[in-house]
This record gives structure tokens, sequence and C-alpha cells, in this order.
């Protein structure tokens, strides 16, 4: 099977059989996992998992920076979070354009009120207002799940034999909350769901090139998880160990008016989160990571850490097509 957005690729005049724009495939970024693919349809362009694609009930993507109308450091950009730089008409206006890109203009976008946490909902319907957690789960036809992100781990979960779908959110908190895996576990208890039988995609993200963190962070997940190590680059060991109580003064005194920089690691947020979907049964083969930074990739995508609190938000998305 092949979804709209995966058939329409494949169109070769300039309107498909049911008379809907095609996508145009554009110069991907660097460093898109051959696994991906980067799409175009009314100049805005859309990253889809190429294994997602074939399922002909399921719409997902996740956007990227060019095609919008908000304005950010001299570029109109595609911001689709309601922050204070921006205006709430501009983003409206971004998000209807990228639900036109996929295909699903008419559909209810369900967002979250993300908070770094564990919680997970199960949506069967628009909600009046978004709920406060950091990951959604559903079977109900009609509906667009949705997680913001500007340097967090998007995570997209299908599961084709029960037609069930999530999203999530994870940063490091949420990763230290084992928050994928939470879901995973909701929706084995709520659809029946096989995690072996599961497809993950995980959208950009801010990866170890770039994603520097403190002994705080390192401390805190050597001791959640023993292979912890793994996952980041840097001194892991000392910083996870902790300060010495005790330390001999005349090692650590400095010059006056001197202050040593602080102590840092890089942190692998896919890595970690790969971990754990595959500790949850989830099967190697079938978790598809995009393989871009969003710290590097400045023209196609927002980030956090990069440009700082002035920055826009991308969206992952995924419904279950009606019908």
């Amino acid at each position: 099977m092949e979804s709209r957005l995966g058939s329409v690729r494949h169109a070769a005049s300039p309107r498909n059989r049911a008379g809907r724009i095609p996508m145009r495939q554009p110069l991907a970024p660097s460093g898109l996992d051959p696994a991906w693919r980067l799409q175009q349809r009314r100049g805005v362009y859309v990253l889809q998992a190429d294994p997602l694609t074939r399922f002909d009930w399921l719409v997902h993507g996740f956007s990227t920076t060019p095609g919008g109308v908000s304005l950010l450091a001299g570029r109109q950009v595609l911001n689709l979070g309601y922050t204070e730089w921006d205006s709430p008409h501009r983003v409206a206006q971004n998000r209807r354009r990228f639900l036109a890109a996929l295909g699903a203009d008419d559909w209810p976008l369900v967002t979250l009120r993300q908070i770094h946490s564990d919680l997970v909902h199960t949506v069967t319907a628009t909600p009046r207002t978004p709920a406060r957690g950091d990951a959604q789960i559903s079977r109900t036809p009609g509906l667009l799940l949705a997680v913001g992100t500007a340097d967090c781990v998007p995570i997209l979960l299908v599961d084709p034999e029960r037609r069930a779908v999530a999203a999530v959110h994870a940063g490091w908190r949420g990763t230290l909350r084992r928050v994928v895996a939470k879901t995973v576990g909701r929706m084995q208890m709520e659809f029946g769901s096989q995690p072996a039988n599961l497809l993950a995609a995980l959208g950009p993200a801010i990866g170890a090139c770039c994603y520097e963190v403190g002994p705080e962070v390192a401390a805190a997940f050597a001791a959640q998880f023993s292979c912890a190590e793994a996952w980041f680059a840097g001194p892991f060991g000392e910083l996870a160990a902790g300060e010495d109580p005790t330390p001999l003064p005349w090692l650590t005194m400095a010059p006056p008016g001197h202050t040593p920089p602080p102590k840092r690691v890089r942190l692998d947020l896919i890595a970690a989160n790969r971990w754990q979907l595959e500790e949850t049964g989830v099967r190697p083969e079938n978790i598809y990571s995009s393989g871009l930074c969003t710290a590097c990739c400045s023209e196609w995508l927002f980030s956090y850490r990069r440009e700082r609190s002035r920055t826009g938000r991308l969206l992952g998305v995924v419904g279950i097509q009606a019908g």
C-alpha cells in the first residue's frame, strides 16, 4: 500500500487522478537518511519516513522552516508554534499551509501543552484545550496528533495491525522519564498493540554533535540507565560520579579572577530513545531516524540551542484517514 503522499510522488502529470496537486521532490538536506524523503507541495517542505508512506490509511510528516509567512532573522519561515515573537494570525496561517501540504486541510490538529513529562493521553475526540503532557495515542480516524519541537526528539509510532498511532515529545527530561517506552506500554494496554509490530519514526532533533549538557544531566542518566555511558561523548564517568565531596584544596584552587570552564558532555538523545524502543520490543529494523541535527541544519530546521530563545517550532504529526 502507498499513502496519498507516497503515490503522488510518482505521478507523471501535474495532477494525479484524484485531482490533487502532487508533491515535488527537491534536493534533500545534507545528512538525511536514505529511508527518508523530503517532499514539497505549494512551497511547503515535509519530511517523511519512507516505510510509513506505504500505508494508504496513514498521514504523517515532519515540518521544516521554508514556505511560511512568519518573519524571523530576515527570513520568511514556517513557524508552527505560538511563540512570543510571532503573531497568532501568522502561526494559524502557517499551520493551514502545513496541513494543506499533507493533504489534511480540514483535519483538527491535536496539540499538547508540553511539560517535559512522561504523561501519555489517549485521544478519542478533539479536546477543547490542549492537555498537559508529552505523548498522545489514538485509533480514532480524522485526528492529527502533533508534537512541537525545536531540538527535542519528535517520535511517531504506527501500529499497522491495530491501526493505531502515537506522537511523542522527548527532551532529555522526557527521555530520562522513559516517555517513549511508556507510550508503547500505553498502546499495548489500550489497543492491544504488539511492540514487534510497531514502526517508529524519529524526526529531526539536536544531535550528539551539538547537544552539550552538564554534570547534573549525566549523573541523572547514570542513575537511571546502566548503559547510559554509550549515549554520551566526553568525561561521562567523571561527571556521572558527581562532585568530590572532600576535594583537596591545593588541587582545586584557581588563581584569583580565574573561573575554570564548566565540565560538559554531549548527549545523544536519538540513541537513548532508540534504545528505549528496542527495550520495549520494537524491532531495530522498524526504527527510522531522519539523521538530521536541528542545530546543524540552519536553512531547514529551527533550533532553540542555536538560536537561543527567539526561534520557531516544528511539528511532527500523524493521523488515521477516515473511511
